[in-house]
This record gives structure tokens, sequence and C-alpha cells, in this order.
């Protein structure tokens, strides 16, 4: 791409520096800010309605703090401002990933009858032992009054894949400090602990994960993304999932684009499925990796009964399960075979392995018309690092493309590099110079491919040993065996390229449209011209505005 500079950004770190920063398990925990002190909070729970109870739990250094909270959105308004709260410092578990941290309550407010629905950036603030300000930040979601809401977007929050990824405590479903040696990710994950840093808020030259950098010939790859987090001592995930770098984006764009939308959390459709009910047009939006079985159930139904399921998201991958009404999350993933109940005498449909194990029987395309073992990785890393950047648009005449100019061979959104850093794909063929799923692909009847772009399943790094990748062939491997039985090198060849597609399909009363890229939102982002025009398509049609 022109414009790209040639030379990775420099963040003062050493060689050395630069490999832990992508090798090394770093993650955020009491006292690691050692003698400036420090703050840090949780709720209760992900979302409220207007009237209820926020219950906060703070562990603080300082004994007073300030909150601030404003509705982050596209015109940003304060709606509580609160002086000279008390605080003090409470002892957090080890396990707290796991089990929570057990906090007393610190404070508690009531969400206003007249906040409107959205997040709710939470801004504590105290005084360091140096004198310096301290702080933290929380989200939390107001949820829409019942009833129905004609014209009216409802945008599901990746609850799901913000806890998979949150680093606070020590694990995830990623890394960790659990097991015997301490080293292992951990299965179960907490809501009760703060959010990792970068999650809420972060600054806006943090670099997002697929590489903006033109990579001449002979250039080894590298993660500017992790450097960036191991240097500013924010948290490794920060850009892989979370309000600040996904959801956030697409809730300030439809607002400032003039569309009324409101905000549920994934976990408001696992225990409540009816509040989609009340719409016409639901968003899924970013890194939307993990899902629970019942918040399919939710989608599926909505559709089938005239709904309409706009995802603008990638790496629709795991199933999960809800513990301890919703405050722990349960995914096994590549243990699952090992080390999940649901095979030991449970319903194993229900076990928390990719969507695409067979004894599960529910393929991700099933419901969004993709999924991530056809998919993944593009442009970061030694995954495509000089691909595409956007979609190469197949059949530039559909609804969707209206407006934007593209012809059959564009490339969209490739100045704002959507395509990437994960995306969701389907088997396919070309017929005349178009592609069709394939007979094998468990696509939906009627699903259009419209526009298909190139991912891997393994990171091929020929200038970087094994050892310094940061995930090398592991994921293709599962894949393998998930898909042919055995992680072996032929079955490896057999999902190492792969793709990443934007569809379309019609089933029952309703309708998807899905762009399977995590980084739709950097389009937005980024304000790019088609990228905003395409959205506004499907949202028009999806609202019944055309």
């Amino acid at each position: 791409m022109t414009g790209l500079p040639t030379e990775f950004p420099d963040f003062g770190l050493t060689h050395e520096q630069r490999r832990l920063a992508v090798r090394s398990h770093y993650y955020e925990r009491p006292g690691m800010d050692g003698t400036r002190g420090e703050i840090w909070c949780y709720s209760d729970r992900f979302s409220y309605r207007p009237g209820e109870t926020v219950r906060l739990q703070v562990s603080s250094t300082a004994s007073r703090f300030t909150l601030d909270i404003v509705r982050d959105s596209g015109n940003e308004s304060t709606v509580l401002t609160q002086s000279d709260i008390a605080a003090r410092w409470q002892d957090t578990p080890d396990d707290c990933s796991v089990e929570g941290c057990g906090w007393e309550t610190s404070f508690e407010f009531h969400i206003g009858g007249d906040w409107p629905s959205g997040g709710y950036r939470l801004t504590l603030t105290a005084q360091g032992r140096d004198g310096e300000p301290i702080r933290c930040h929380h989200i939390l979601i107001v949820l829409p009054k019942p009833g129905r809401k004609q014209g009216r977007i409802l945008q599901v929050a990746a609850t799901g894949t913000w806890l998979a990824y949150n680093t606070w405590g020590g694990s995830n479903h990623y890394e960790g400090i659990t097991g015997p040696e301490r080293n292992q990710y951990s299965p179960v994950v907490s809501t009760q602990r703060p959010w990792c840093r970068g999650f809420v808020v972060k600054p806006t030259d943090a670099p997002r994960v697929p590489l903006e950098v033109a990579m001449p010939p002979g250039t080894v790859p590298r993660y500017p993304h992790m450097e960036w987090a191991y240097a500013t001592g924010h948290s490794k995930k920060y850009a892989s999932a979370g309000w600040a770098s996904y959801d956030s984006h697409f809730f300030r764009f439809a607002e400032r684009a003039g569309y009324k939308v409101d905000l549920v959390s994934q976990h408001d459709l696992h225990f409540t499925p009816e509040i989609l009910l009340d719409y016409d047009c639901a968003v899924f939006v970013g890194h939307d990796e993990y899902w629970t079985w019942e918040m399919r159930d939710a989608v599926d139904a909505f559709v089938e009964q005239g709904g309409h399921a706009a995802r603008f998201a990638g790496n629709f991958m795991w199933q999960t399960r809800l513990e301890d009404e919703g405050r722990k999350q349960v995914c096994y993933k590549y243990r699952a075979r090992a080390e999940d109940p649901a095979y030991r005498g449970g319903d194993v449909t229900r076990a928390t392995n990719s969507w695409e194990a067979p004894e599960i029987g529910r393929a991700g395309c099933k419901t969004f018309g993709l999924n991530a073992s056809n998919g993944i990785y593009a442009g970061w890393g030694g995954c495509a690092p000089r691909g595409t950047r956007g979609f190469p648009v197949y059949r530039p005449q559909h609804w969707a493309f209206a407006g934007t100019g593209l012809y059959y061979g564009d490339i969209l959104g490739a100045e704002s590099h959507v395509f990437g850093y994960e995306v969701d794909g389907l088997d396919y063929e070309i017929r005349h110079g178009l592609p069709y799923p394939s007979a094998t692909s468990g696509a939906p009847d009627g699903l259009e491919i419209l526009a298909l772009g190139m991912a891997c399943q393994v990171e091929e790094s020929p200038d970087v040993p094994l050892e310094d990748q940061f995930f090398g062939d592991e994921d293709g491997r599962f894949v393998a065996e998930t898909l042919h039985g055995e992680a072996s090198d032929e079955n490896l060849e057999k999902v190492r390229y792969s793709n990443g597609m934007i569809v379309n399909f019609k089933r029952g009363k309703g309708e998807v449209f899905h762009a399977g890229t995590c980084e739709w939102v950097a389009g937005l982002l980024r304000r790019d011209a088609m990228v905003e025009q395409v959205t506004k398509n499907v949202l028009d049609r999806y609202l019944g505005r055309s």
C-alpha cells in the first residue's frame, strides 16, 4: 500500500524486550504499580435497566476517590459526577481470575430513568502516594426499556469475548497462572474482577493488531501492538477484545450517522433472548468469538421470525457455557475432549469446543453463514502480512454495494485495513469467475458470497524461528484435528490456507448479512467512505428504510 511506513514503530524496547513482549505472559494484578499506589474496580453485573442499582466494588491504596460517568457515544455526555467517595484496599485471592475478587461493595448508585441505552464509561480518580493522580476505568451497559423499537438498531456487545481475553488477575482463556505448575490458561473465568488496561479506554495512537507497515522484501514480521502494550503497561490483549478497540466504534458511528441504537450484552441474549424480538435489526461487531448455545438459539429464532442480523465481526469459533448465574464463563477449548465434563456423561452437544467439532453437531455457519475454522488470521505476524487489507469484491451488483462505485475485482476497505486480524470463511469453489459455497461447506441454502479474501490457519514466518513466533501452527493443527480427525502434517496442509468472506442469505422470514472480519470497525473509525456506505446500505435495508 502506498503511504505506509517501511519500518516498524520504535517504542524504545531492546531486541530482548521485543521478544518478551510477544512470548512472555504479563498481566494486571494487585500491587503491580508499586509505591505509586493504584485503584481498581468492577461492578456486580454487565448490564442494568433504568432505575436499577449498580454496586461498585473498589480496591484502592487511596482512602477517597472521585467518580465520573459518561455515556460513551457519538456525542459524549456526563450523567454523574461524585467526589470524596470512601475506599480502602481489599485483599484479592490468588485465583480471582477464576473465582472472582470477592471485594465488598464500596459505592452504590442508581441508573437514572432518563439514561438512554448505551455504554457508560466510569472513571475513578484518586491521589497516588507521589501526589499524582491514579485512575481506573470501567464500562457498564444500560439496557433499553421494554417494548417494540421499530426503527432502532440493537447492538449486542461481545461480552463473551471480553471475558475470554481479560488478563486481570493472571488467567484468561489463553494464558495464565492456573494449573499445578501455574502456567496454564483457565477454562473458567469470572466476571467479578476489573477489566484489564486498554479494554475500556486506550490512547488513540495505540496500534491495532493488523500491520500498518509496508514490509519491504526481507522484513521480519513483528507485533507492534504487543510491543506497545509491553512498553506502556497495558494488557497484552488490549487490541484483541474490549469496548475500546471494537464495540465502541460501531456505536459511535451509528449515532453520528443519525441512527438510533440501543445496547445489550451477549449475556442478556443468553438469559432474556426475547429482548431481540423488540427490534427489526440486531448488529454484532468486532471480535466476537465466544458464544453459548442459548445465545445462538436467540439469534436463530429472531431471524426465523423475520429479524435481520447484521454481523460486522470475525472469528465465530467457540461454544461456551455460563455458570453461577452468569458470573462464570466456561470454555475448555483445546483441552475440551480431555477435560470438559460434557464428554464424561454430560450433554456432549454442549461441549466447550469449536462449533465445528462433529460431536456438537452445530457448525457455526448455520447461524451466520461463516465460521472461524474456514477463516482466521490475516494481515499480521506471518499470516499474509502483505495481504489485500480489504475484501476483493466478486458480486458488485449486490444491494449491499449500491452507491459505492465498486467493480468486480476492486478491494473494499483496503485503505482503512478492514480485512483482519481474524476473519470468518467457508469452503468454496470458483465457477466462471465467481465463488460459490461447496457442496460440503454446510452453508445455508441460498447463501451468496459477495467478497472473498485470503487468510491462513498457520503462521508462516520463514524469517522468524518457531520459538519467536506468536502462535506458529498450533491453531492450524487443532483445526486439522477438529475437521479431519488427526493433527497430522497431511491434515495440516488441508487447512493451512483459508479465507475471509462477506456473505448474505435469507432464512425463514428474516435475513443475515455477514462481513466476516474483526476489523470492519477500523473502516468506520478511519471514516472510509465505501465501508460506511456498505454499512448504511445494510442498516437501511434491515430497518425498512430502503
